[in-house]
């Protein structure tokens, strides 16, 4: 399936707040779990990641420090911070009232299950 780039747009910012969540990562392990949590559906490109991360790092939203695990290449690695939290907090508000809004109108008519949605 091809999921439209403006959504991937719109989603990106909370998608990787909330990966960085289980804890600090590096760009192409972010980029692993964005495909594994979309079960293959969501296929970024560094070209995509970096910029957003570099965004988030002026936002304030994610903190960056260079390591070199033992006997690994040098890597940048991410931690969210507190504005970061708070940012993904307020954007799982708006999404849950996006996805329960299309939820509804989907259901209203005749295009999902009742059960699609509930809580």
């Amino acid at each position: 399936m091809h999921i439209d780039k403006d959504l991937v747009a719109a989603s990106a910012t909370p998608l990787v707040l909330a990966i960085l969540t289980e804890g600090e990562s590096y760009g192409y392990a972010i980029l692993k779990r964005v495909r594994e949590l979309s079960g293959g559906e969501l296929e970024w490109t560094d070209g995509m990641l970096y910029p957003l991360l570099h965004r988030l790092l002026r936002l304030g939203y994610v903190t960056t420090e260079w390591r070199t695990p033992s006997g690994e290449r040098r890597r940048r690695y991410y931690a969210i911070t507190d504005d970061g939290r708070a940012a993904l907090a307020e954007q799982q508000r708006q999404w849950m009232t996006v996805a329960r809004t299309l939820g509804d109108a989907w259901r209203d008519a005749g295009w999902l299950p009742t059960a699609f949605g509930e809580a």
